[in-house]
C-alpha cells in the first residue's frame, strides 16, 4: 500500500500553523499539485472541500475530500471522496514553545490492478505531497 510521512518544525505558534492548514483553501499556496480548491460545506469534522489536482498531461483530476478528524491545534484528518485514488491522511501538530512541529502522513489503499498500473505514480505523488511541508514552512516563516 503506498504511503508517505514527513515532519517539519515551523517557527510559528501552533495556533497560527493549525489555522492556516485547517483552511483548506490555503492549499494552493503550498501544494503546487492543487489546481483549485473550494470549501463546499461543514466545519470541522464533516467539512467538505472540492479540489482539483494536476494529473497526467496537466489535466485536472477531481480529488475532493472530507475532514474526518478535527482537534484544534492537534489534528486534522481527511479522506478523499472523489478521484481514481482516494487516500487518507492526517496532519498532526505539536507545540514547542513558539515553534510547531507538523507531521503529515498519507496512505492509499491501492490494490489489485490499480496497484499494478498506478502504484508507482501514486507513491511518487504522495512523496511529493509530503515534501510540500518545506513550502508550508517557508510561507509561514516569511
Amino acid at each position: 500500500m503506498p504511503s508517505a510521512q514527513g515532519s517539519v518544525t515551523i517557527n510559528r505558534p501552533v495556533g497560527d500553523v493549525f489555522a492556516f492548514v485547517a483552511n483548506g483553501e490555503n492549499a494552493r499556496q503550498y501544494r503546487p499539485g492543487v489546481m483549485d480548491v473550494q470549501h463546499v460545506s461543514g466545519e470541522g469534522v464533516g467539512a467538505i472541500y472540492r479540489q482539483g489536482v494536476k494529473g497526467p498531461g496537466g489535466r485536472r483530476i477531481p480529488a475532493d475530500y472530507e475532514v474526518t478528524a478535527f482537534e484544534p491545534n492537534r489534528l486534522i484528518g481527511f479522506h478523499a471522496i472523489a478521484g481514481p485514488v482516494r487516500p487518507s491522511g492526517e496532519y498532526r501538530f505539536e507545540a514547542n514553545g513558539d515553534q510547531t512541529t507538523v507531521t503529515f502522513s498519507l496512505e492509499a489503499g491501492v490494490t489489485g490492478w490499480k496497484r499494478l498500473v498506478m502504484g508507482r505514480a501514486v507513491q511518487s505523488t504522495m512523496d511529493a505531497e509530503v515534501r510540500t511541508l518545506e513550502t508550508l514552512k517557508r510561507i509561514l516563516e516569511s
